[in-house]
């Protein structure tokens, strides 16, 4: 399947913020944007041309694509599973993009970033309401149990984790056992839960075109 390989940081420069793609990395001066937040490219140091509706709409697509690392087509299926859903599209979509596994593994704190996420889950570290799965796009459900495979638990990475997850700040829609390294959706996320600074409803506009 094909997926972005190249540098992370062009991403987030393109975006014109931090896309937060490397975790903590993100947060320290060896971040790319810190030192150069232009667009990349030879003409990213001129002055911008002021987007039109559709630059905007393209953009704030292109930037939850991002944030979340997922296909066009995958995120086109998102969008239309957030259409079938009653209430706002867009707090629908903002919703299934947060109760992907990838994301929730993300948030509980056993990974730095989503890419990271969603490798430790297709290498079958985990296990959903008892069963192992390696399937990151699955959307987990209110009550779901996600807890890390006891063949895991002996790795030095996991042990390192369940060291540094004490400092991580829980969204409240989760739940976790840190001593068991087992996590609860107690609740779907509102769009207050969510921190991503999306313009939700420019995607929506987006594909409504």
């Amino acid at each position: 399947m094909a997926r972005y390989t190249g540098p992370v940081c062009k991403l987030c420069r393109r975006e014109g913020m931090k896309l937060m793609l490397k975790g903590d990395r993100c947060m320290t001066p060896k971040c790319s944007f810190e030192r150069r937040s232009f667009p990349p490219g030879q003409h990213g140091q001129k002055r911008a041309r002021k987007l039109s509706d559709y630059g905007l709409q393209l953009r704030e697509k292109q930037k939850a694509r991002r944030i979340y690392g997922i296909l066009e087509k995958q995120f086109r299926k998102h969008y239309e599973e957030a259409q079938r859903r009653p209430g706002a599209t867009g707090e629908n979509l903002l919703q299934i993009l947060e109760m992907r596994l990838d994301n929730v593994v993300y948030r509980m704190g056993f990974a730095d970033s989503r890419s990271q996420a969603r490798q430790i889950v297709r290498h079958g570290h985990f296990n959903l309401n008892g069963h192992k799965t390696d399937i990151p796009s699955l959307i987990v459900k209110v009550g779901d149990m996600v807890a890390l495979r006891e063949n895991s638990r002996g790795k030095e990475y996991f042990k390192v984790v369940q060291e540094e997850i004490r400092r991580h700040d829980l969204p409240v829609w989760l739940n976790l056992d840190i001593a068991a390294l087992t996590g609860r959706v107690v609740s779907a996320p509102l769009r207050t839960d969510i921190d991503a600074t999306m313009e939700e409803q420019l995607i929506v506009e987006y594909y409504s075109r």
